[in-house]
């Protein structure tokens, strides 16, 4: 064998993966038909939290110098330049590529530019040369199923983010966390902005809680959502949208609905699971030596996820056998304010029977919180009733999507309600408010 494993796709799951096993001291072969990075690093991921990150400074600005002392501005002369925001995200893509690049050649990890062909369970065809492994890695992500069969109208993520300027009226086909973002990120910046949802519910991984929190940021913005839009109940045409008795008109139809795998070329049969590629427990697919990491298998469309995934394959094949519990891996949500969970939900919760007990503390009374102007959020700990382990958290907050971390290792631990009650945190921080719900489980929150 030429190599001890051979992986098709750099994004979150490709990359990380090939690093860790040129760490291990493998000979890695890397295969990549576009960007180094994928599309999280490229056309997601990272541009969409730089251009989110512009639009709530541009946001703040307008909305609340006056307030923290700052006079003089004039909001009449205060835009939006939408090609330097989109420019300063793409220097961002480019420094960090430039760092991965780095990381696999400081690994060892033979980097091959071109489209991957699977020819049997060892042997892999690309960019003219033929590559012998003992292991295969699939990790070649998934796209955007189309709204109409010929994609008719509709924009890309890919293009978005290639965007140099952005129309007034844009409507965003999609459900999950990446549409409610891109959404109210464009009401940030003043456009108009519809949400059509092909399903009953935005972000259905969320618990109820954080759904509801996430519809009320959408109306507080006056963002259209409207729900049950399946493909089969609306009608594209260029410029409008027909769903039952409304006409949407739109300058521009972003694609965020659900996905399905991208898939290499292969001369061997690969069991599918509806549209993507089916894995068993250890992320083998049908053929034992091939894997399939990240969202190429359907388990999520997480990037923290798919690289914990290509960690997971690599430490299986190098003897390291343990269990991936998806229940202890946390789901970002970058709204503003953003939103986190892991663990169980509530209606997990319920379906299983376990008793639970609900504590929560509002950052209104969270000094720090205060004193930013960032006070809208919570933190919410559910519990199990007889010996108080932390079963799930849910957090709304500015700094929701690190403050999340701490649940993480409360989780991996099994840590007890009385453990998060008795840690000390730093004065004034937001993170006090896990403390303060601790308490709350325990007995009663000191500040409430």
């Amino acid at each position: 064998m030429d190599y001890d494993i051979t992986i098709i796709g750099s994004g979150p799951a490709g990359y990380v993966s090939a690093i860790r096993a040129g760490q291990l001291g493998m000979k890695v072969a890397l295969i990549e038909k576009n960007r180094v990075g994928g599309l999280c690093l490229n056309w997601g991921c990272i541009p969409s939290k730089a251009m989110i990150e512009s639009a709530k400074f541009y946001r703040r600005v307008v909305k609340d110098a006056a307030k923290f002392g700052i006079e003089g501005i004039d909001r009449k002369k205060i835009s939006f330049n939408y090609t330097k925001a989109m420019n300063r995200a793409n220097s961002i893509v480019k420094r960090l590529t430039k760092g991965i690049e780095f990381l696999l050649k400081k690994n060892n990890v033979e980097l091959i530019l071109g489209e991957a062909r699977i020819l049997d369970e060892h042997n892999v065809s690309a960019g003219n040369r033929l590559l012998s492994s003992k292991y295969i890695l699939i990790a070649t992500g998934s796209t955007f199923k189309p709204i109409t069969p010929g994609r008719e109208y509709e924009t890309s993520i890919q293009q978005f983010y290639e965007m140099k300027d952005m129309p007034e009226r844009i409507v965003i086909y999609g459900y999950d966390a990446p549409s409610v973002e891109v959404a109210q990120m464009l009401a940030f910046i003043d456009r108009k902005v519809t949400l059509l949802v092909p399903n009953d519910t935005i972000m259905p991984l969320a618990d109820d809680f954080l759904k509801d929190y996430a519809l009320r940021l959408l109306k507080k913005e006056k963002i259209d959502v409207l729900l049950g839009a399946t493909r089969d109940k609306i009608k594209v045409e260029k410029g409008k949208i027909t769903y039952e008795d409304r006409v949407i008109e739109y300058d521009l139809l972003l694609n965020l609905s659900n996905r399905q795998a991208i898939l290499p070329q292969t001369d061997i049969d690969l069991r599918m699971d509806v549209d993507f590629l089916w894995t068993n427990d250890n992320l083998q697919t049908s053929v034992d030596n091939i894997f399939a990491a990240g969202d190429v298998n359907g388990k999520s469309r997480f990037a923290h996820i798919s690289s914990a995934e290509g960690l997971f394959v690599i430490n299986w094949i190098s003897g390291v056998k343990k269990e991936l519990d998806f229940s202890k891996f946390p789901l970002n949500m970058y709204t503003h304010p953003e939103m986190a969970q892991i663990g169980l939900t509530e209606q997990q919760l319920r379906e299983r029977g376990i008793d639970y007990k609900v504590s929560e503390f509002s950052l209104s009374a969270n000094g720090k919180a205060l004193a930013e102007g960032s006070n809208e959020g919570v933190v919410r700990i559910l519990s199990e009733t007889k010996y108080g382990e932390v079963l799930g958290v849910q957090i709304v907050a500015d700094d929701a999507t690190d403050m999340i971390s701490e649940a993480a290792a409360y989780l991996q631990l099994e840590s007890t309600i009385y453990d998060v009650a008795s840690t000390v945190h730093a004065h004034p921080t937001i993170s006090e408010a896990f403390m303060e719900a601790g308490f709350e489980a325990v007995d009663k929150a000191i500040h409430k």
